[in-house]
């Protein structure tokens, strides 16, 4: 599965995972100014991808802590209309019930990514239920009866 990740948020749970991610859409992309939005506890880490034009923006959240995630929902919807959410399959699986709830809150479109021994990115859908609350990011909802994920994500077809 392919999508076109502009105005994704990344989950940081691994900088070196999120680096090597950003790098590769960076040298895959048609347009070289990065769009991902990246969140994690590393804001050293993140600024510095911001500062190599790896990322669009970043922002500090601590995703063991509801308060952050809420605060960093918050900033989402006031300053970016995300279209989906991308989360390391490995942290995702090795993630307990409550840190699992607070990534299947961030919003109802998720992917779960893995890397590729040739160094590309495979994206896999998260059929997890998704949870709107005050954790969500997903701005304002569609209307009732339209496609959730075509309202808030671009695909991108091979």
């Amino acid at each position: 599965m392919s999508i076109k990740p502009d105005n994704y948020l990344l989950v940081d749970s691994n900088s070196e995972f999120s680096r090597e991610y950003a790098e590769y859409l960076r040298k895959h992309s048609h347009n070289k100014k990065s769009q991902l939005i990246v969140a994690g506890d590393n804001t050293r880490h993140l600024l510095k991808m911001m500062f190599d034009e790896l990322i669009k923006d970043y922002s500090y959240c601590d995703f063991a802590n509801e308060i952050s995630v809420s605060e960093l929902a918050s900033y989402l919807n006031e300053h970016h209309n995300i279209c989906g959410v991308l989360i390391s399959s490995l942290d995702y699986h090795l993630a307990n019930k409550e840190q699992q709830f607070i990534f299947n809150s961030l919003h109802p479109v998720r992917y779960l990514l893995d890397q590729q021994e040739d160094g590309g990115f495979k994206y896999q859908k998260l059929t997890d239920k998704a949870n709107i609350n005050h954790l969500s990011c997903q701005g304002p909802l569609p209307n009732v009866g339209e496609d959730i994920e075509a309202s808030l994500c671009k695909l991108e077809t091979d």
